[in-house]
């Protein structure tokens, strides 16, 4: 039986990323300040760590208007649901052999 350690996914190593994608995970997308506020961090921590999920291809970006106003949207790609269920898999598997 493979190991469930070997499942986890470095990218959500971070309680950042995990906030991010678990925030969307539950709603079909989620602005910037939401995410800032749900997670409580700066907006430059927070945007670092988008950053890297989105180069690895787990959430999507759309930038818009509201008004005058930038609005930038994010959403996590098919990839993105994959490879986070997989990791929250490895995880309860891990939780439960301890």
């Amino acid at each position: 039986m493979k190991n469930p350690i070997e499942n986890l996914n470095k990218t959500f190593d971070s309680r950042i990323r995990l906030g991010i994608m678990s925030a969307l995970m539950v709603n079909t997308s989620v602005n910037f300040n939401q995410l800032k506020e749900l997670i409580q961090v700066t907006d430059g921590n927070l945007a670092s760590h988008i950053k890297a999920l989105e180069d690895s291809g787990y959430i999507k970006i759309q930038k818009g208007f509201i008004g005058k106003k930038t609005n930038t949207v994010y959403s996590v790609t098919k990839a993105g649901e994959k490879a986070f269920r997989v990791h929250l898999d490895a995880l309860e598997k891990m939780i439960k052999n301890i």
